[in-house]
């Protein structure tokens, strides 16, 4: 009988360890180490290969997005580049002028007159043209053939290559004092106008010409989005009673809305950036008063007079004003419980 009861006392022992060295899992089994646990030398080695595929790209991010940066210090000196043959050494020999640059800036109205221009340009694209790929990707998402919603896509994609002299082109030749509807209108006995002149819709020209080039690219974006909605919900919903316009506010505006929150995002924090070449073909039509906006006016008044620290200055104004409002756009995204362009 003692024979008997030693073995089970031993089996017991070994069981009750055994349970204490095993975590209570549904398998029994010890769970594997989170990744987070190694050491940063084990996934360095471990991610060795995806590190080294990513290196030229790091080194050509570092070369023309970071290191032309060190050259906003000019902004703060009288840049002058013919000190040296070398722009290094010129702009180590230039002398520090600190926030002169930046005065100069301020104190100049035409500055405030290309601010004013570039933020109701802005304003005007957000309003008229930002919403217009969404319209069009719903529209495109409803068509049932594939076919005519391939060729529907094709067409409104097409103007995105053209270049914008081909695309100022072909509004002259519409909206123009020379252009067809001008002509018709004498033809029938009207007086003709040229809206391609005119200072007071300029904005209103400069938006329709950019939802004709750059409509087709965002509806690319946006009918990607919708392509990862299941088609068991638009069922569900249609089962259960839903009208197409139900489905779409239901069911189509959630799945868009975190892009609508990234490229929204994304727009505000280029709000001082409306087109550069755009606008600088068309300016001496309207004269400076209704197309110069901020990049144009870094143009005209730095570069083009060889001015290189009043345009880095400028640039400079422009730059941080942009990253506050990336920040802000973002933050506001994040009360929405978007995600916006990085997480929390």
């Amino acid at each position: 009988m003692s024979h008997s009861t030693v073995p089970r006392s031993r089996d017991e022992a070994h069981t009750k360890n055994a349970e204490a060295r095993t975590p209570d899992t549904p398998s029994g089994r010890r769970p594997a180490s989170r990744p987070g646990k190694l050491s940063l030398r084990l996934r360095l080695r471990r991610d060795r290969t995806l590190i080294l595929m990513t290196l030229p790209a790091i080194a050509l991010v570092l070369l023309f997005n970071y290191v032309p940066i060190l050259g906003n210090v000019v902004a703060f000196q009288e840049y002058d580049p013919y000190i040296s043959e070398n722009g290094f050494v010129a702009m180590l020999e230039s002398p520090w002028v600190g926030f002169e640059q930046f005065q100069r800036i301020f104190e100049d109205s035409a500055f405030w007159d290309a601010v004013r221009n570039t933020l109701v340009l802005f304003f005007l694209q957000l309003v008229l043209f930002f919403p217009v790929p969404i319209l069009l990707a719903l529209l495109i998402n409803s068509v049932i053939r594939p076919r005519v919603r391939a060729v529907s896509q094709a067409i409104l994609y097409l103007p995105h290559f053209f270049s914008w002299v081909l695309v100022i082109t072909v509004f002259q030749q519409i909206f123009g004092g020379a252009g067809i509807i001008a002509q018709t209108l004498r033809q029938h006995g009207y007086e003709g106008f040229d809206l391609m002149t005119d200072p007071g819709i300029f904005k209103f020209l400069v938006t329709a010409e950019g939802v004709w080039k750059d409509a087709g690219w965002g509806v690319i974006v946006f009918l990607a989005a919708l392509a990862s909605v299941s088609p068991d919900l638009y069922e569900a919903a249609a089962m259960d009673g839903a009208g197409r316009w139900r489905r779409m506010w239901h069911i189509t505006l959630p799945a868009l809305r975190p892009v609508i929150a990234l490229l929204l995002v994304l727009r505000v924090g280029d709000a001082l950036t409306v087109g550069f070449e755009q606008i600088l073909l068309q300016r001496d039509a309207v004269g400076p008063g209704a197309a110069e906006v901020l990049d144009t006016y870094v143009w005209w008044n730095g570069v083009r007079n060889q001015d290189f620290s009043f345009a880095a200055a400028a640039g400079l104004i422009k730059g941080l004003v942009s990253v506050a409002l990336v920040l802000a756009a973002n933050k506001v995204a994040h009360m929405m419980g978007e995600q916006g362009v990085y997480k929390k």
